[in-house]
């Protein structure tokens, strides 16, 4: 069985896709773009405000499913600007904790709205 997987609490999605889908003892989360699910717009502008926003935003989705960042298995960053990679890492350590799930960084020439960082994650709901 599939379960959609939608919260106030982070974005909306920007086209034909789920926040988050349930399966298989697993939550598979889309990417999420640092925008503030307040006021639907992006208001941090640095590499380490706009991760602290996406991760913030998955956290949100992730607790929408019943899991939580202590259970994230894998995660995918899509970086803009890889010289940016080491301000991403140290907001990535810190929101994470002790938590160290398996992760790609890839660099992308352009990103929805412009952003410097999308991260998407599967988390385990057990």
């Amino acid at each position: 069985m599939i379960e959609t997987i939608a919260t106030d609490k982070a974005p909306k999605a920007l086209g034909p896709y789920s926040q988050a889908l349930k399966a298989g003892g697993f939550v598979w989360c889309s990417g999420q773009i640092p925008i503030n699910p307040a006021t639907n717009t992006i208001e941090a502008a640095t590499i380490e405000d706009q991760t602290r926003q996406a991760i913030s935003n998955l956290k949100n989705v992730l607790e929408a499913a019943g899991t939580s960042l202590a259970n994230v298995v894998k995660t995918t960053v899509f970086i803009k600007d890889m010289n940016d990679f080491a301000a991403l890492n140290a907001v990535y350590a810190e929101m994470f904790g002790d938590t160290k799930p398996a992760r790609s960084c890839v660099e992308v020439a352009r990103l929805p709205k412009d952003v410097k960082v999308e991260i998407e994650c599967v988390a385990s709901l057990s």
